[in-house]
């Protein structure tokens, strides 16, 4: 009986690990709102060529406070949250976190799309976030590539900083 439920099961593995392009973007939109803990009482920007796609999407979820750098209205340091999304290089990943980390306040997490195949890609993008004063918490691979979590870290310290 056993081998019968192992045969039976196996073409439903099999369907589920090959994801549509609908259902590949969906589990990145899950993994960056569990990663941020994204509520809809946060305020969040993304920023990147994939930004008013995700916006579109995590608003169609019901999280409202969602905008890119291009429509934010609120003033810098107002963000909870940061997205970086989009097909980019490494030097483009790198001027991104740079670009969001202004608009980000001291407890912020950002959460980046890592989807380019260059080597070391993610040990840099760490690296960069690092400098900007956050601390990763967890990366997560998914279809479409690899989901980094960071935290600001010592907010106490950036604020006497500032």
């Amino acid at each position: 009986m056993t081998k019968t439920r192992s045969r039976a099961c196996a073409p439903k593995v099999q369907r589920m690990l090959q994801l549509t392009p609908m259902q590949a973007r969906q589990q990145i939109i899950d993994t960056v709102i569990d990663l941020t803990q994204l509520s809809a009482a946060h305020r969040a920007i993304a920023v990147g060529g994939g930004a008013p796609e995700l916006c579109v999407a995590l608003q169609r979820r019901g999280f409202l406070r969602v905008v890119t750098s291009a429509t934010c209205p609120v003033a810098r340091g107002q963000h909870s949250i940061g997205i970086i999304a989009g097909h980019h290089s490494l030097q483009a990943l790198e001027a991104l976190i740079g670009d969001i980390s202004h608009y980000l306040d001291t407890t912020a997490a950002i959460a980046v799309l890592i989807d380019t195949t260059e080597h070391g890609c993610g040990l840099k993008v760490r690296a960069r976030l690092e400098q900007h004063g956050f601390r990763i918490d967890a990366g997560v691979r998914c279809q479409q590539g690899f989901v980094l979590s960071a935290r600001r870290q010592d907010a106490v310290h950036m604020v006497v900083a500032a």
